[in-house]
């Protein structure tokens, strides 16, 4: 058997990682004081334990454990488990577990004949999936099923995974030597993936009689090569890492800003998609606290068009470290936002006569009592421009915005909260 089957592990407290599901106040280690069938969908990325902890509860529960493959197996399989599931109820009374791996390949209309087994209790059904469920699984079967979602394994978790399986191996004559920066170095190259983890180990028992079973950092560096960046751009790490990248630049922290921008780039997104994502911030959270932002990120936009990767990736790096390090002001959004809900709810306006375009119907009246503001002291004159005027916009007293905020108090006598 492959080595991840032969440390998986027998019971829960060999289970490595997602404390928040199955630590002391976990929701998912109630099912295994208090085992009861369930329902659920298991959601996060590769190597972090699903299966897994899929099968110790079926196990715990001493329920038939079925697992397929949506990948593999479509509704003829699923359907055939299920009569089979309903011959064992009657016989034992209990449901069969079915464990699905990548129950989002179902379409809605396939995933919609479980429903009735999982209501009636023919089979306790728990889903698995490296997509986000509430984009790919069908609101019914959501309403039936409890979500959880695992996390990848942290550093301590892996290396709890690396030492079982040193010693599984070495049960085995397979005995691997690893310095102490190797195995940290092993742990960062799986990247929070158990199952990456434990075939680098079994490729490296391979490699083991070129180097006599001793492997330093340098070694995996040769053998396994970089790590790769877990990214992918239609799922949900790329929304996640574009969320964490925009409001890095919004809560003015470049270094976070730089390491999801880079990570992005790294993992192969467009460019142009980073660029907008730095000009649209440049105008709705820093506005007119550093005018000089959105110029950066148009520039940089342009650049990117012209030069393309790799070298635009400078260019965006300055961009994105210049908008994360400016004041930062929203007002400009609020302000629009605000004219629109007055637009939707408040009283109707119309342009008043003396604001109209007096070119062709001056003889009505139109523009008749306008005041150029150029004629007077200031370059300004107080007059109305809006009927029932109203302020949308709360300049901040932040960098230029500042200046801003100073200027309308003193022409308008008005106060800002």
């Amino acid at each position: 058997a492959p080595l991840a089957l032969r440390i998986a592990p027998k019971d829960l407290s060999g289970f490595a990682g997602q404390e928040h599901l199955v630590g002391p106040d976990g929701p998912l280690r109630k099912v295994f004081e208090h085992p009861e069938p369930l329902n659920a969908i298991f959601f996060g990325p590769p190597g972090c334990g699903k299966t897994a902890l899929a099968r110790l509860i079926g196990g715990s529960q001493q329920l038939k454990t079925v697992e397929l493959s949506c990948v593999e197996h479509g509704i003829p399989k699923i359907r055939e488990v299920i009569t089979q599931a309903g011959v064992s109820r009657s016989n034992t009374g209990k449901p069969t577990l079915l464990v699905l791996d990548e129950i989002h390949h179902l379409n809605r209309t396939q995933q919609d004949i479980l429903l009735p087994y999982m209501e009636s209790g023919v089979i306790a059904m728990i889903g698995m999936t490296t997509e986000n469920p509430f984009f790919y699984i069908h609101k019914a079967v959501l309403s039936r099923a409890l979500v959880f979602e695992f996390k990848s394994l942290e550093p301590e978790a892996l290396a709890s995974l690396l030492e079982k399986a040193l010693l599984e191996l070495a049960g085995e004559d397979k005995i691997l030597r690893l310095t102490q920066e190797a195995k940290i170095s092993l742990c960062r190259f799986c990247n929070g993936d158990a199952r990456k983890l434990i075939n680098a180990l079994e490729f490296l028992a391979l490699q083991a009689h070129k180097t006599e079973g001793s492997f330093d950092a340098t070694d995996l560096k040769r053998l396994l090569g970089s790590r790769q960046v877990a990214y992918d751009k239609k799922a949900d790490s790329h929304y996640d890492m574009a969320s964490a990248f925009i409001k890095s630049m919004r809560g003015s922290d470049p270094d976070a800003a730089i390491y999801w921008m880079t990570k992005m780039l790294e993992g192969g997104e467009d460019p142009r998609f980073v660029a907008r994502r730095i000009l649209i911030l440049a105008s709705e959270d820093v506005g007119n606290a550093d005018p000089l932002a959105l110029v950066v990120a148009q520039s940089a936009f342009h650049a990117t068009e012209v030069l393309g990767m790799p070298e635009c990736a400078i260019t965006l790096a300055q961009a994105a470290v210049f908008v994360a390090c400016a004041p930062k002001s929203n007002a400009s959004y609020m302000a629009l936002n605000a004219a629109r809900k007055e637009i939707a709810d408040g009283p109707a306006r119309h342009v008043p006569d003396h604001l109209k375009d007096a070119s062709q119907d001056a003889v009505l009246g139109h523009g008749k009592g306008y005041k150029y503001a150029h004629d007077h002291p200031s370059h300004f004159v107080e007059q109305e421009y809006m009927p029932k005027h109203k302020i949308f916009y709360q300049p901040t007293d932040l960098g230029h915005e500042a200046k801003i905020r100073a200027r309308l108090e003193q022409l308008w006598k008005r106060k800002y909260s």
